[in-house]
């Protein structure tokens, strides 16, 4: 009998749904019930695309036995991360309080008043490897309950206290300028892997918003360190098995240091993020290679991940069913020798091989391969694209990885920005299409009358939950994203109605952002976290989205709230480089001005493109005829002698207005230029 997860919108809360384990949502009624009971609540978070949060529901939630014991002795609460990412972060930094390290799934024993005592991640159905069993650990949070209740609460109150006590250093005054940007370079540069590419060892995540801000560092002052790191970086993932070298589009993270092993699942977010990264590193450098990787993201973003309503779903599973119907990781991406002779025969498969590095050993397991690019020289294009087109079929046929087909606002926000600026700079219009669609539904399903965000939808039916920061941050950056590409105001106007809510709802003391709303479920702590993890961080987004909408409308208000943000990069960005990328993208953008570009004349034309193609750190982009125009930047800004015109201006200051395509793309070269 299916349990209260049945009407979920969630597709990792409907995987558990037929579960034994009697589970709750997060509801105040799961608190009430743990009350009247006298039990502790069990709160188990992850989501759809986690691997470990597949095997533990396997090995436990669905064993009859365990669950019996669970729903006797607690109530079991379970939670989507991207759903409710307020409550993951709460819960998380207490979990990396108490123990160092924190991972999914997790799993955390609360008091009825949802405070937290006892912390783990995956437990296994047997004891092994130093870890107790699920079973051991539930039966001795049960004695500790009814055994030993005032030392439990104790713990749970010095848990909540300590939280309570934890302050954030985010600046205070001042901006981050020269000084600090130069030392953030300086510590990224410690930390690059000069062979491989990226930073740090294994595992290995893709670094968008670092590569962002060495993008924009270069563009801006010329450093050809930043530019290297960045593209050299993008070059090895792009060479790499956690680049799909068949369909597009980037898996998790890799396992080594190598970029060789992927974690299999795709998201939407490190697609989108990087989608846009490619496609400005091709705008710096008219890479090639660049072109390649944006466009087949993109692709793959709309082939595999677009929803019937228009959105974007938000992964596609590592795990996927073998030859033999077992759900197996990477099962759909891995090749063996003996498989690529099948598909293509004995000398197209030795060809393949070498292409793509499949070897008789393997390079995963069990003799597969994951599928790279290793060999830098020329091969025969023509033969490889026959090669990869019917290896691609042949794929097509294989069991495909599950898909969570929840929308994410934020992430569709990111979605948005990659496809629109993709579309503009490869003349793909369909891909301009998509983002405006994508946009459409978060403007009809996401956005309620007063412009709250909600935080998801599905199969066009609106979640309950609360957007938070980073959808606002991230849902405005599309808009605005948007509003430059099409020359149509009213992304404009909707940025600014999501900009004005973070600055009533979001904003705190001294330039300072939190994650939820003020008017949001009040947790045993209002989360703020002002760096990054596989998103740009909600303070920063929001930062930027700010920065942007006050360059296109003067806006006071926004700009000295983006300043007052970005107080936070001033002190974390020389100390935490990789972790504050986009805040420094941002700051990056704040010191270059940033630049108004008013194009008067046609949208698409020659100077538009000129435009948008300029590398000026996150300068804004208004087009249109100027009569009637929604953009105040257009505001009697004629064209001269009838001819389409641009006028850029920046910190007070504008340049005289020219009709020159060339001129333009001087004026929006930067120092890298």
């Amino acid at each position: 009998m299916p349990n209260r997860l049945a009407q979920a919108t969630s597709p990792y809360l409907l995987q558990h749904a037929e579960n034994p384990v009697d589970w709750w949502p997060w509801e105040p009624e799961a608190f009430e019930e743990a009350r009247r009971r006298d039990v502790p609540v069990l709160l188990s978070v992850g989501y759809s695309a986690c691997h470990w949060c597949h095997v533990m529901a396997h090995e436990s939630f669905e064993d009859a036995e365990l669950a019996e014991y669970l729903n006797a002795h607690f109530v079991p609460v379970k939670v989507d991360r991207e759903e409710r990412p307020d409550v993951d972060a709460v819960y998380m930094e207490a979990v990396q309080a108490a123990t160092g390290q924190g991972g999914w799934p997790m799993t955390v024993f609360l008091t009825a008043d949802a405070e937290p005592f006892y912390f783990g991640t995956y437990f296994p159905p047997e004891s092994r490897h130093g870890l107790p069993s699920f079973r051991q650990v539930l039966e001795g949070v049960t004695a500790a309950w009814t055994d030993r209740r005032d030392e439990v609460g104790e713990v749970a109150a010095r848990i909540v206290h300590d939280l309570s006590e934890r302050t954030l250093d985010h600046g205070g005054e001042g901006l981050p300028g020269e000084a600090e940007l130069a030392q953030a370079l300086l510590g990224l540069t410690r930390e690059y892997d000069e062979k491989h590419g990226g930073f740090g060892g294994a595992p290995k995540f893709p670094p968008s918003m670092a590569v962002e801000f060495l993008l924009r560092h270069h563009a801006r002052t010329g450093a050809d360190g930043a530019l290297q790191m960045a593209a050299d970086t993008c070059e090895a993932m792009a060479r790499g098995g956690i680049y799909d070298q068949l369909g597009g589009g980037f898996a998790r993270y890799a396992v080594d240091r190598e970029w060789v092993v992927p974690h299999f699942e795709k998201m939407l977010y490190d697609n989108a993020l990087l989608c846009r990264v490619y496609a400005h590193l091709w705008r710096s450098t008219g890479s090639e290679s660049a072109r390649r990787i944006a466009l087949e993201t993109a692709d793959f973003m709309v082939r595999e991940l677009r929803t019937a309503e228009g959105g974007f779903a938000s992964a596609l599973d590592a795990d996927s069913e073998d030859a033999d119907g077992k759900h197996v990781e990477g099962a759909y991406y891995v090749w063996t020798p003996a498989q690529l002779r099948e598909v293509l025969g004995e000398e197209d498969a030795v060809f393949a091989a070498e292409l793509f590095g499949v070897t008789e050993e393997g390079t995963f397991e069990e003799g597969s391969s994951v599928l790279q690019l290793p060999h830098r020289d020329a091969t025969d294009e023509v033969r490889a694209a026959d090669v990869r087109a019917r290896l691609l079929a042949a794929r097509e046929l294989r069991a495909r990885p599950g898909r969570d087909d929840k929308v994410v606002a934020a992430w569709n926000g990111l979605a948005i920005a990659a496809l629109a600026e993709t579309g503009a700079y490869f003349d793909r219009p369909d891909l301009i299409e998509r983002a405006t669609e994508a946009a459409d539904l978060l403007v009809r399903l996401h956005m309620g009358p007063v412009a709250r965000l909600v935080r998801t939808s599905k199969d066009g039916r609106a979640g309950t939950h609360a957007g938070v920061l980073e959808d606002y941050g991230d849902v405005a950056e599309g808009f605005l994203a948007l509003a430059a590409v099409t020359g149509e105001g009213t992304w404009l106007e909707f940025a600014g109605f999501l900009t004005d809510i973070v600055l009533q709802h979001f904003a705190g003391e001294g330039g300072q952002l939190y994650d939820t709303a003020d008017d949001a479920e009040q947790l045993i702590r209002r989360p703020q976290d002002p760096t990054d993890s596989a998103t740009p961080a909600g303070w920063t987004a929001a930062a930027g989205a700010l920065l942007s909408y006050a360059a296109y409308t003067g806006s006071e208000p926004h700009r000295s709230a983006a300043e007052g943000a970005l107080g936070v990069v001033k002190a974390l960005g020389p100390r935490a480089p990789r972790f504050t990328g986009w805040g420094l993208a941002v700051a990056e953008a704040l010191l270059d001005g940033p630049r108004e570009v008013a194009v008067a004349g046609p949208v698409g034309g020659a100077l538009h493109r000129t435009a948008l193609l300029g590398q000026a750190p996150g300068a804004v982009v208004a087009a249109g005829e100027t009569a009637g125009s929604e953009f105040p930047l257009l505001a009697e800004r004629p064209m001269l002698g009838g001819a389409p015109t641009a006028y850029v201006c920046r910190h007070f200051v504008c340049d005289a207005p020219t009709t020159d395509p060339e001129v333009l793309a001087q004026a929006l070269r930067g120092a890298g230029g």
